[in-house]
């Protein structure tokens, strides 16, 4: 993983947005706010959309200096040589998506609660892991659950560990305090009243007492 990017604090998700514009207008305060990272995820759109929106987003978090990360399509992140990949357990394998990608791309996997799984994928070229669902998740309510400690025995894996699912600026700390170097959050940011307001309670989270 290129090793200017930040190591730790928020992993904003974009939420499923249709209209590129209004994406646009939402992601930039909270790009401007701080978040560390920021995922292009947009599960019902298609890829025509997809591909327009995640090259829309490209220049915005340029400006901010902060690293695009492509959720579930490792393909369109190396067609558009996006900083990186995320990618689930259905999303193909990382050994490829590492291959195509390049030896200084961000690519995440999703580990759910499995440290086994969190092993083999560092070992396949993962550069962080992401762990969860920790809390109950608005936006997967039905989501596996994990346990605080699976961040603690993933330390020795040597990557950034990645926390989602249902986090909020009054649980997160306890994650950062277990080990998490990035809280991944979408509805707590996005639908908040003030999402920059919101971003800035997150990044407290490390700094908690």
């Amino acid at each position: 993983m290129n090793k200017t990017w930040p190591r730790q604090g928020l992993y904003a998700i974009t939420p499923d947005e249709s209209d590129t514009a209004r994406l646009l207008a939402r992601v930039a305060p909270v790009l401007q706010a701080g978040a560390a990272w920021l995922q292009y995820r947009n599960k019902p759109g298609d890829a025509a959309l997809r591909r327009e929106q995640a090259a829309a987003l490209q220049p915005l978090c340029a400006q901010y200096g902060v690293p695009l990360i492509i959720n579930d399509d490792w393909r369109l992140a190396a067609a558009l040589k996006a900083d990186g990949a995320h990618m689930g357990e259905d999303d193909g394998e990382l050994a490829a998506a590492r291959t195509a990608l390049g030896p200084g791309a961000i690519l995440g996997a999703s580990c759910y609660g499995n440290l086994e799984r969190a092993e083999r994928a560092v070992a396949a070229g993962a550069s962080y892991v992401a762990f969860g669902a920790f809390f109950v998740s608005p936006t997967k309510p039905h989501a596996r659950a994990a346990s605080p400690q699976v961040l603690r025995d993933a330390a020795r894996l040597g990557v950034p560990r990645v926390a989602i699912g249902g986090i909020t600026p009054d649980n997160g700390w306890l994650l950062a305090q277990a080990g998490a170097d990035l809280l991944a959050v979408i509805s707590g940011v996005f639908d908040a009243p003030d999402p920059a307001l919101a971003v800035r309670a997150y990044r407290a989270c490390f700094t908690h007492d």
